[in-house]
């Protein structure tokens, strides 16, 4: 894309705000040390937007991003930080796992990308695996359990949006956000305002 953008006019689009993601910023980077022109045109992002549930965006904590487990990987770095937000009393936006262009590993095999289809993870998948990373984290000694208040973000921004808050057991078990995208807050310390 950068070869190109050095020849032909290249427009790239995300979801969100470019630089609220340290991909964008590395390519930028890149841009600019190859010498091609960047124009940005920013966006609003959930990292703003996530305001919709009336919590104070001042008051959250370090994000956090939440990958799709699998059978062999199930890391659990994330609850470092979460902790580090709960100490402090503050709260966590999650950002949810998109899979997409993701090939297959036969594919990869053979040279010749074969890729799945998109993937999102909702906010039941996170919970359950937030609650796991809990448990194998501290056990009943970690900084947030299933009465965790949470809110769950879907579609911020869109004719369609949904904003709903429950316990991080509710998310997990019953509470069901629709279509992407989904992401997910971990309430710390609330404000009167805020309840």
């Amino acid at each position: 894309m950068i070869e190109l953008a050095k020849t032909e006019e290249v427009s790239f689009l995300v979801v969100g705000d470019p630089f609220c993601a340290t991909t964008h910023t590395d390519l930028y980077i890149r841009c600019m040390e190859e010498g091609v022109k960047v124009n940005v045109v920013h966006n609003a992002s959930i990292v703003s937007a996530m305001g919709c549930c009336g919590l104070q965006v001042y008051r959250f904590g370090e994000i956090v991003s939440i990958p799709f487990f699998t059978e062999t990987w199930r890391p659990y770095s994330f609850y470092e930080k979460i902790k580090g937000n709960a100490v402090r009393g503050l709260h966590t936006l999650a950002l949810l796992d998109i899979k997409v262009k993701e090939p297959t590993i036969e594919s990869l095999c053979r040279g010749k990308p074969v890729y799945l289809p998109p993937r999102y993870m909702s906010t039941m998948v996170a919970a359950q695996q937030l609650i796991e990373s809990a448990e194998k984290s501290e056990g009943p000694e970690a900084c947030y359990n299933e009465e965790t208040k949470c809110f769950g973000l879907a579609r911020i921004a869109t004719e369609t949006q949904l904003v709903v808050s429950g316990t991080l057991k509710q998310f997990a078990t019953d509470i069901d956000m629709g279509e992407p995208l989904h992401s997910l807050v971990l309430c710390g310390e609330m404000h009167e305002i805020e309840e």
